[in-house]
């Protein structure tokens, strides 16, 4: 290629002195860890290319502006724009690429930068690759018929490549497979793998103290942010970027590295960190349209235990419940009001609001409040407060009582014994069952070589037949009477360990009433009902006692 004339006499006008600004993308396709190889080799190959290209003396090179890990098709490019803001300013004039492929997305984006853009702007535009294009040596090179048609090839390459990721990537997700360009804060990707995620254990303390305050101490999601701002904890982006990763959140504004409210709310939500693998939650409409859209839920890719978990599945969903509820925060505080988002009223349904007049904080329906459309049902917090922590007391008293009844059934005697007499009758009746087999199948070999006839053979048959079918039926019996005492209840059922644990309560906090409590109605008398969780898992436990006592009556009658 050669050089623009260097011999001073050949040139009676003044050749304009060329401020270069060199242009670089480097595809999520290319993507290395650290400075991309792509980049120092693109960078490398145009500056090269200006040494050889360019009269000394005659140009500087401003800048380089690189869009690093973008598609073909992405037109966030803040570099390129960044460039073509230097060109109307006039701060650059001459623009360098590598190739058409790296500048467009499309063909008419192509053709209408060099045929308008850079024309209006007095720019020189200079593509190094195929099609060779100079605008100020060959003015016409931008506009011949090789520079269309290749704008045509790489649109066309562009979306059978979009297209091929897009299986890719949806078979990837199907299988578990992470595909995100970052992994989740809390976790790292695995470098023998990339598409598995490891728990990054100092982010991870992180996320389990977020998870920690909001469900146990009663700390709002600001509260939350606040609090890791004041410990000078870098927010999920600024971590990343202390990490030394190129990651750049668009969405975010300007990053100072502060936590957010809406921050602390996305990792409150996400369940990747239960160890469940969510993708596909939102999707660009088409490979020119990079413009991203919520996808249903009922089209995300969920595979669960792909990874280690950060977060047990019962403290996601107490944080899920949260959410829910109407959790105001006290003035000047960090975290929410004792009972706030647990209190309604018995007969409208609604959430009661908390109140303060001369210092007594009360709370009242806010339907009769705002609308009248209630009677007027209020309590002061003192006394709600304390009803609840009775009635409490009195559901961890219930909950003892079952506890020991558990135990006085499965220590007796009597079970102990019927377990054994199952067992017994199950391996007998299995024994029966298989000596009647063996004899019908000696029973066919008989008949077969003439020691039986046929009508003996058909008579026999019928018998062990009916024999056989007595023992299945049983077998399955004695089974289905094994289950049900296998299934019982033992001292570490979740529902018993999560009141007995808080057996001595004489006060009550804010985990205590987002673990045991799930509802506190307030009528207008003045009383109040407590709902509390785990509704189904009593009911379990008193159909078992109650099955237990039925068998243990049963088997003392049949002793008798």
């Amino acid at each position: 290629m050669p050089r623009i004339r260097k011999d001073k006499t050949a040139r009676s006008y003044a050749e304009p002195f060329w401020k270069i600004g060199l242009y670089i993308r480097l595809s999520k396709e290319d993507d290395n860890e650290d400075e991309s190889e792509s980049v120092i080799n693109q960078e490398k190959i145009l500056r090269d290319f200006v040494d050889s290209y360019f009269e000394p003396g005659t140009f500087v090179i401003v800048d380089v502006f690189a869009d690093d890990g973008l598609t073909g098709t992405d037109t966030a490019r803040p570099n390129f724009k960044r460039l073509e803001g230097c060109i109307v300013r006039k701060e650059v004039n001459c623009m360098i690429i590598k190739s058409l492929a790296r500048g467009f997305r499309n063909l008419a984006d192509q053709q209408k930068f060099l045929e308008e853009f850079i024309p209006i702007n007095g720019a020189r535009f200079i593509c190094t690759g195929t099609p060779f294009i100079d605008t100020y040596a060959n003015p016409h090179s931008a506009s011949g018929l090789e520079v269309p048609i290749r704008g045509m090839f790489n649109e066309q390459f562009a979306a059978t490549t979009s297209e091929e990721i897009r299986k890719t990537f949806k078979m990837k997700r199907e299988r578990g497979e992470f595909i995100g360009a970052f992994a989740t804060y809390g976790y790292k990707k695995d470098p023998n793998d990339k598409n598995s995620l490891l728990v990054d254990e100092e982010a991870a303390e992180v996320v389990k103290s977020i998870y920690h305050w909001f469900v146990n101490e009663g700390y709002s999601k600001m509260g939350i942010a606040k609090r890791l701002n004041q410990m000078g904890e870098p927010n999920p982006e600024a971590y990343k970027k202390k990490k030394g990763l190129k990651y750049n959140n668009p969405n975010s504004g300007k990053n100072d590295g502060l936590w957010s409210a809406s921050t602390i709310a996305r990792i409150l939500q996400n369940e990747i960190y239960t160890g469940v693998m969510v993708q596909g939650r939102h999707r660009v409409i088409s490979y020119k349209v990079h413009k991203q859209i919520s996808v249903p839920e009922d089209e995300w890719f969920v595979v669960p235990n792909t990874h280690e978990a950060i977060i047990d599945r019962e403290t996601f969903e107490k944080a899920q419940a949260l959410h829910k509820r109407d959790t105001r925060t006290a003035p000047g505080k960090q975290e929410v009001y004792l009972m706030s988002g647990f209190v309604r009223c018995a007969d409208c349904q609604k959430a009661m609001r908390r109140k303060t007049a001369r210092n007594i904080a009360y709370y009242s329906c806010r339907s009769y409040t705002d609308k009248k459309i209630c009677s007027k049902h209020s309590i002061r917090q003192d006394k709600l407060e304390n009803a609840v922590l009775a009635a409490l007391q009195m559901q961890i008293a219930l909950v003892d009582q079952l506890a020991e009844e558990i135990e006085r059934i499965n220590n007796a005697p009597v079970i102990n014994r019927e377990n054994k007499r199952l067992s017994y009758s199950l391996k007998q009746a299995e024994k029966q069952l298989k000596q009647y087999n063996d004899a019908s199948d000696s029973l066919y070999l008989d008949w077969k070589s003439g020691e039986i006839t046929k009508e003996e053979y058909r008579r026999l048959k019928g018998k062990i037949a009916e024999q056989i079918q007595q023992l299945e039926a049983n077998i399955s019996y004695l089974k289905e009477e094994m289950q049900i005492m296998a299934d019982g209840i033992g001292a570490d059922d979740p529902y018993l360990t999560a009141f007995l644990k808080y057996k001595n309560i004489q006060s009550l906090n804010r985990g205590i009433v987002v673990e045991l409590i799930k509802a506190v109605w307030v009528h207008e008398n003045g009383e109040i009902t407590v709902d509390f969780n785990f509704a189904d898992e009593y009911q379990r436990i008193i159909d078992y006692i109650e099955n237990n006592h039925n068998i243990i009556t049963v088997i003392e009658s049949k002793a008798i």
